[in-house]
């Protein structure tokens, strides 16, 4: 039979993080319900630890439900409590019945919705809302009261926030005990050398050919770069070969190489007199005519001629001050 696994160090964490979020209201549902609190944290002790064991083998979705089935699986909150104890704020628990009580504790006290407390009770949603309604308070005409609803539910949730100090330190002290121990690193027992140098497979030949190679390409490297770095230096320092141009001063330009200059023939043809019936001839009478420049200005002319207003003369100096605005025009009138 094969050794069982131990838990991986993240799946111990996740358990003790939902642990933790969820045992203060385990404590204070199975409180109220019993009105015993011993009889409560046993029964949360035993539901906590009933959980861990299988806890990480199981989805992380199942967990509320899986660990709410536990606890409200414990006899001590499915049977009547004559003797439980709850305070003077929370009296209209004791009254209720058991089955009531606890559909009104899962609800308000540990914060399952309606769907997720009537699966872990067992019972169809409408048998669920049936108890929840027979939990509900009632106002003077018989009618739910939804304003001491509201007070019910705030001093159960006050419950659940103010746990007194001894109550969480056993919870804690509960929980450490509770959750598995992870399962030892694999990095955390150093080996020897020697023992791992034994360990350690030899690589096969077709590895070893392959670094072999790697190694000579890193060790030629270097002469690589070396060659070029010295090839380079002769090209600039080294002695000039027979015929070569003499190198040129520091900060000179240089001509690394000869050029070859040759005179292209001259493709330019000189101008003749224009031929007979060209355009030539008739820009020759054009610019030849003395009223060339009237007919430039013709369009000129014509603006004059039809009328036109004469531009104003703005080669004077303007007046620097205009005139105000309010001052009268002379007219005819005026001098009449």
């Amino acid at each position: 039979m094969a050794a069982p696994v131990s838990p991986t160090p993240a799946a111990v964490s996740a358990l003790s993080a939902f642990l933790k979020g969820v045992e203060r209201r385990a404590l204070a549902v199975a409180s109220l319900q019993t009105g015993d609190e011993a009889a409560a944290g046993r029964a949360a002790a035993a539901a906590m630890r009933a959980f861990a064991g299988p806890a990480t083998d199981m989805p992380m979705a199942d967990w509320p439900a899986r660990f709410w089935a536990l606890l409200c699986g414990n006899p001590q909150l499915r049977a009547a409590s004559a003797d439980g104890h709850w305070p003077p704020a929370l009296t209209h628990l004791q009254g209720l019945p058991a089955a009531a009580r606890l559909a009104l504790l899962l609800r308000v006290g540990g914060g399952l919705d309606e769907d997720a407390a009537s699966a872990v009770l067992g019972l169809t949603p409408d048998a669920y809302r049936r108890a929840l309604a027979a939990a509900c308070p009632l106002d003077a005409q018989g009618h739910p009261d939804a304003l001491a609803w509201r007070g019910l539910a705030e001093q159960v949730q006050a419950q659940v926030r103010d746990l007194p100090a001894a109550r969480l330190q056993q919870l804690e002290q509960l929980r450490a005990a509770t959750v598995p121990a992870a399962a030892p690193s694999r990095t955390t027992t150093p080996v020897p050398r020697a023992e791992a140098d034994a360990r350690t497979p030899r690589a096969p030949r077709r590895t070893r050919a392959r670094w072999s190679r790697r190694t000579w390409l890193l060790l030629c490297l270097p002469l690589l770069l070396l060659a070029l770095v010295a090839a380079w230096w002769w090209t600039r320092h080294g002695p000039a070969l027979p015929g070569a141009a003499a190198p040129a001063a520091e900060g000179a330009v240089a001509d690394n190489g000869p050029v070859q200059v040759e005179a292209l023939p001259d493709d330019s043809t000189a101008a003749g007199p224009a031929a007979p019936g060209s355009r030539a001839a008739d820009d020759a009478a054009m610019l030849a005519d003395p009223e060339l420049a009237l007919a430039q200005d013709a369009d000129f002319h014509a603006w004059y001629a039809a009328g036109g207003p004469v531009p104003v003369d703005e080669s004077q100096a303007q007046p620097g001050r205009a005139e105000p605005a309010g001052s009268a025009l002379e007219t005819v009138d005026a001098e009449d």
